[in-house]
């Protein structure tokens, strides 16, 4: 996976096929890690509560080490079918024989990153845990208890709702057309006429680009449409060139 926004440009630099660029958790290292964490973290904790009653229950019956060992056998069988180059046909081949229909192509993609981030936040979560409760249980680092590492691993929500908010901002998919003078976003479906475009400024970060747009409103009339894209280095260029050239 490469940290790429240029899917496809235009062939032989024929300026009049529209540049186009997809930008997703499947091109994107950082729109995958943020996607993937922030999604991981709240499957987490709903995973590790319902486990602990579980696990609660069955200790009641002596059946503790059967739901760990359970445990431990899905995580397992979750990297076993992440590692292997044919995750598709496997599970195919899992579900035949069950009433119902197996995910494939992207869908099966996003599901498999979102069980790596589940697995890899309940790490994290379980560690702090764990790590909290030996502190307080044998009065280390100054008899600070658990509280720090409880916090710690509370505050995952709300910055796993912060990646998610990020990921949806930094996933751009979309093509500017520079004979129409338009940019087309798509999912969702969305068309910017550079006509009614009076300025742009951009601002890069890393390998990408923060295009502001500025609308020309007359009679203070509000036009709506978006006002901050990703989008590719590139793009953000061509679309400048344009608006400065049709002021």
């Amino acid at each position: 996976m490469e940290d790429a926004n240029v899917n496809a440009a235009a062939p032989s630099g024929d300026e009049s096929e529209p540049i186009q660029w997809r930008r997703d958790a499947s091109t994107s290292r950082t729109v995958w890690a943020l996607w993937s964490l922030g999604v991981g973290t709240f499957f987490a904790a709903i995973s590790i509560v319902a486990f602990w009653r579980v696990y609660d229950l069955a200790m009641q019956f002596g059946l503790g080490g059967v739901v760990l060992a359970a445990g431990a056998g899905i995580i397992a069988t979750v990297l076993a079918f992440a590692a292997t180059e044919n995750t598709e046909q496997r599970l195919q081949r899992l579900t035949s024989r069950l009433p119902i229909s197996s995910p494939s192509g992207r869908g099966l993609e996003r599901a498999t990153d979102a069980a790596l981030g589940t697995i890899a936040m309940m790490a994290i979560i379980v560690s702090l845990m764990v790590a909290g409760r030996i502190v307080s249980q044998n009065g280390l680092l100054g008899g600070i208890g658990a509280g720090p590492f409880t916090g710690l691993a509370a505050i995952t929500i709300p910055l796993a709702l912060l990646a998610l908010v990020l990921a949806s901002f930094l996933r751009s998919v979309g093509a500017f057309d520079r004979e129409e003078e338009a940019i087309y976003l798509y999912d969702p479906e969305q068309a910017v006429d550079l006509d009614v475009i009076e300025a742009v400024s951009i601002r890069q970060v890393g390998s990408v680009a923060v295009l502001t747009l500025t609308y020309i409103e007359r009679d203070g009339t509000y036009v709506a449409g978006p006002r901050r894209l990703v989008v590719p280095p590139a793009v953000a260029v061509a679309v400048q060139d344009v608006v400065e050239s049709n002021r």
